[in-house]
């Protein structure tokens, strides 16, 4: 069986606010590019960034029902250390669907491993979660 998670993926990570009100457009946490490769049977490599931001990946990949993804993101952003760590499933094919209804997806948790600064002059605390789902490009 091939590596699922092989590609790249469109990312997107949102707040876990749980108030409904709070506008979609403030619960975004990230988005860009993540691009996994296969580094050794199991490891993974690639990079996940945006405009602006990159990071390296390292990590794994378990068979499953789901099958998991786990790696973690390091760079250095803005003259800073930025890391990451991310958790995730595949999504399941649902039998009802087609492949023009249904895309490629995983979904997962993320969560800043180290502080850094925030584009508004802040702190951005090590510690924050967020829920992210990546669909596969082409």
């Amino acid at each position: 069986m091939t590596n699922p998670f092989i590609g790249s993926w469109t990312y997107r990570s949102l707040l876990n606010d749980p108030d409904v009100d709070t506008a979609f457009n403030d619960l975004e946490f990230g988005r860009g590019t993540l691009v996994i490769t296969e580094t050794a049977p199991a490891e993974l490599g690639g990079t996940i960034g945006g405009p602006g931001w990159s990071l390296d990946l390292r990590g794994s990949f378990e068979f499953g029902s789901p099958m998991a993804v786990r790696f973690q993101g390091k760079g250095v952003v803005g003259g800073e250390q930025w890391i990451y760590d991310y958790i995730g499933w595949l999504v399941p094919v649902w039998p009802s669907s087609t492949d023009e209804l249904q895309t490629t997806a995983f979904v997962g948790s993320v969560t800043r491993t180290i502080p850094h600064s925030s584009s508004g002059g802040g702190t951005s605390p090590a510690g924050v979660v967020a829920s992210f789902y990546a669909t596969r490009q082409g």
